[in-house]
């Protein structure tokens, strides 16, 4: 019965967002021209595509599409995703479980123009909280803090983060 009600409401939530995936941002290709290395697409997209690309094993995969919903990281919520309140940036998007069967989190942040990126990967690495879910956790080597231009890439899992990361790295122009 938990089982089903569970496939109800995942069903339920991918048609919701699929709804709304069409619309996206206008992208500022004359800023994104400008930073060496820099991924073009929006954030959401940029998440798809580490998702579709990655070698992830099958159960992992199932997890992923079935199982997480993005969330636009906000100000108020930049403690819980990024580790600290005061990480200014211009946009960012977390993507976890629905459910929390386990610690995983992918969050991808765009940094403001000018921003100091070393310094911001810093504070998130070392101000992340790995059992911010409260009753499970991720291993300190498990969670990787890297960028692509003003792109900065966040996981946290035991299972798939190597591989998460690798997608990440191979959309670098």
């Amino acid at each position: 019965m938990k089982r089903t009600l569970l496939i109800i409401i995942a069903f339920a939530t991918v048609l919701s967002l699929s709804a709304c995936k069409g619309k996206t941002d206008e992208i500022d290709n004359s800023k994104s021209d400008s930073i060496k290395g820099a991924l073009e697409g929006s954030l959401e997209e940029i998440m798809d595509k580490i998702y579709e690309t990655a070698d992830l094993e099958d159960g992992f995969r199932d997890y992923v599409e079935n199982g997480t919903m993005n969330e636009e990281v906000t100000a108020e919520r930049a403690e819980y995703f990024l580790g600290k309140a005061d990480i200014e940036f211009e946009e960012a998007l977390a993507s976890e479980p629905m459910i929390q069967p386990g610690a995983y989190s992918l969050v991808l942040v765009r940094a403001k123009d000018g921003a100091d990126i070393e310094k911001i990967k810093t504070d998130i690495r070392e101000n992340l909280n790995p059992y911010k879910w409260v009753c499970v956790g991720v291993s300190e080597e498990n969670i990787i803090v890297d960028n692509i231009g003003d792109i900065i890439f966040i996981v946290m899992s035991d299972n798939e983060a190597d591989s998460l990361h690798e997608a990440f790295l191979a959309l670098e122009k």
